[in-house]
């Protein structure tokens, strides 16, 4: 019983103190709903997370090992967010928004070298997502995700089939993705792979496979189908449909 309570405590707080902290803030302030809470959590959480400014966090987030947590300024969580960065740390860069339930998780137990996560700057972050960034995870500047992405730098080896699955090891090669990426509504990308710089995935594609700068790529596998550069309209290809710009987009400017 001790040595799980002492690996549940490992797996929660950098320390018992930080943990006791860490739980006496989120009992009192965790829950608070509207502005009022947005405003308690904003300066209070700086006692147990490294942020720029006062982040907006809303109620129910979970923030597990807060010392390896780093917000930079106006930094959005939004209702029932987790993240878990133990131990290896979470960097969310400026203006980028992490949206309603979506996780991300590093939970690195086995001293890979390269796990952690690191989101950069005007990021928008969809509905459900889920990163496990035991391999490490490294996101670029504006880069937006649709919901229920899922973004998985660890894999299971399962070679040996007298072996059961669970006790034959993780590989952990990490994946990134460059500046000015859209993945569509429930992408997965898998470990070991490189997304270039102003590529569009679309809806439901599986990327097992590094795709190039400016692609359009489609389907499972994940082929590049056409290159932006190359395409006559920026508007999805119909000059005839309407482009709108709304806040969201000058606040991050």
């Amino acid at each position: 019983m001790q040595e799980k309570l002492r690996y549940y405590l490992a797996g929660q707080a950098t320390s018992l103190g930080s943990y006791i902290l860490e739980q006496i803030i989120y009992t009192l302030f965790g829950w608070v709903p509207s502005i009022v809470g947005l405003g308690l959590r904003g300066i209070f959480y700086k006692l147990i997370l490294r942020a720029e400014g006062l982040p907006a966090i809303e109620a129910g987030t979970r923030l597990v090992m807060g010392r390896n947590i780093r917000l930079g300024q106006g930094v959005y969580l939004d209702h029932g967010v987790y993240l878990h960065a133990t131990p290896s740390g979470i960097t969310i860069g400026d203006n980028s928004f992490i949206m309603h339930r979506s996780m991300l998780h590093v939970f690195n137990f086995r001293n890979l070298p390269h796990a952690g996560i690191t989101i950069g700057k005007n990021c928008f972050i969809g509905e459900m997502n889920v990163m496990r960034g035991q391999g490490g995870i490294h996101i670029g500047d504006k880069v937006y995700t649709g919901p229920m992405v899922q973004i998985l730098a660890v894999n299971h080896v399962f070679s040996n089939p007298n072996i059961p699955i669970i006790d034959q090891g993780i590989t952990a090669k990490g994946i990134v993705i460059e500046d000015d990426v859209w993945l569509g509504a429930g992408v997965v990308v898998v470990d070991g792979v490189r997304i270039g710089q102003g590529s569009v995935i679309g809806a439901g594609a599986v990327v097992s496979q590094d795709i190039p700068p400016y692609s359009i790529a489609v389907g499972s596998p994940a082929k590049p189908m056409k290159n932006r550069k190359s395409l006559e309209t920026m508007n999805n290809g119909n000059p005839n449909e309407p482009v709108y710009f709304g806040a969201l987009e000058s606040m991050g400017q």
